[in-house]
């Protein structure tokens, strides 16, 4: 059986949106953040040593990275959904989406958040920073022209670990200038999978019900 050790306001809500789409079965184990801090509770150090979300368990196995569950979870548990022909070409473009979210795409945005709480001090980066975000969104609302999903047609995996990309995009108030990804972002959350699982997940800055 599946664990998802899952933080509130976290990257681990997409993994139990992709749980739902795949209608697996899964246990929750769920974790607060400090109210103060907004950091994890020392108790997730004790499923893995950097004490962060998401993680999940599977037995014996253990595994960190959302990029990495997601792979983890399609490969071993999927039967073939939600991912193209490891054969195939759309294959390797899937996996340039699968590791470019966390490896390029999310950086800027993070940096921005962080900068913004420095006040006066972070002010020489904002220009790069904000140069570097519209190249990033750029380039992903460029790609979703013309297409429901990163893939074109057809959901997948690489739609559910760039989710997060899209709806911070949203919570910082830029999806005006990019009307793609207002569409996907759209889409997706419209996905009964996706409410259900927020609906197990619990309170959630980033989901759709940030806009009421």
């Amino acid at each position: 059986m599946i664990v998802v050790h899952h933080l509130n306001d976290s990257r681990s809500q997409r993994i139990l949106w992709l749980l739902e789409e795949l209608k697996l079965p899964y246990e929750i184990k769920h974790y607060a953040r400090d109210a103060t801090t907004r950091l994890a509770p020392a108790e997730l150090k004790a499923v893995h040593p950097l004490g962060k979300s998401p993680v999940i368990t599977d037995g014996d196995m253990t595994v960190i990275e959302s990029g990495a569950i997601i792979d983890y979870i399609i490969r071993r548990h999927a039967g073939g959904r939600l991912q193209p022909d490891p054969s195939t070409p759309a294959y390797d473009y899937y996996q340039q989406w699968m590791h470019y979210s966390e490896g390029s795409a999310m950086l800027p945005l993070m940096l921005f958040m962080y900068v913004g709480r420095l006040g006066e001090a972070g002010a020489p980066l904002h220009p790069r920073l904000e140069s570097e975000i519209a190249n990033h969104l750029g380039y992903v609302d460029q790609a979703l022209a013309g297409k429901d999903w990163i893939m074109g047609s057809e959901f997948s995996g690489a739609d559910v670990q760039m989710s997060f990309v899209g709806e911070v995009t949203g919570a910082f108030g830029r999806l005006a200038t990019y009307p793609n990804i207002a569409a996907w972002l759209e889409r997706f959350q419209s996905r009964e999978a996706y409410k259900t699982a927020l609906e197990k997940g619990g309170p959630y800055n980033m989901g759709p019900r940030a806009k009421a």
